[in-house]
């Protein structure tokens, strides 16, 4: 198993950690993407916020997701494309044990989306996860009206196996996702492969 920081590449589309050298450039995309990602973005519930809680800069995010990924609990990539960071793919709630499981998001700079970018670097999260890291079951939480989103997990072949009622504020409000699954045993032997036969 390769130890964080971990960089993977296929082709023009990588992932890399997350640096500190990062931050003119992060915050430039998401400031021309606010409008498009607002949408889909977990907010805060204004019940769930104590008083005096700060909104974190982009330097305590990355030292924040640093310390998770060196805890084994979370994989915080930038998601580039011929080297520019367009995006991120983030591995969440990473979970050992006996359940050996983990959740998957992402974002990706309009610009640049519809080109495969983003299925590419899920595919090589899901197989960092599953082949490196030998988790169990990844998940994949889509809001049912995010039509692009639903696009990649269709690209990469992933298996809806429900929904959950109002399971995550997005938006200013609790709302429903669909659940998409990769499970061991389950699953192709690349998802990269997969992506790379497959029509853009």
């Amino acid at each position: 198993m390769r130890a964080w920081p971990v960089t993977l590449t296929c082709g023009e589309v990588g992932l890399r950690p997350l640096r500190q050298a990062d931050a003119r450039r992060w915050r430039e995309v998401r400031r021309r993407n606010a409008e498009w990602l607002r949408p889909w973005e977990a907010t805060l519930p204004m019940e769930g916020l104590t008083t005096g809680e700060v909104v974190p800069t982009y330097s305590m995010m990355v030292r924040r997701l640093r310390r998770e990924a060196r805890e084994g609990r979370m994989l915080p990539w930038a998601l580039t494309h011929k080297g520019d960071l367009v995006g991120q793919v983030t591995v969440g709630g990473i979970s050992w044990g006996s359940l050996r499981s983990a959740h998957i998001g992402y974002w990706i700079d309009q610009d640049v989306a519809g080109r495969g970018i983003t299925p590419t670097g899920v595919a090589l999260a899901l197989d960092y996860c599953l082949e490196d890291l030998k988790l169990h079951r990844i998940e994949i939480n889509i809001r049912p009206e995010n039509a692009a989103s639903l696009r990649v997990v269709e690209k990469l072949g992933l298996r809806l196996e429900g929904d959950r009622t109002s399971y995550l504020h997005i938006d200013g409000e609790w709302r429903d996702h669909l659940v998409f699954v990769a499970m061991a045993g389950e699953v192709p032997p690349s998802f990269v492969s997969r992506i790379s036969d497959s029509p853009r």
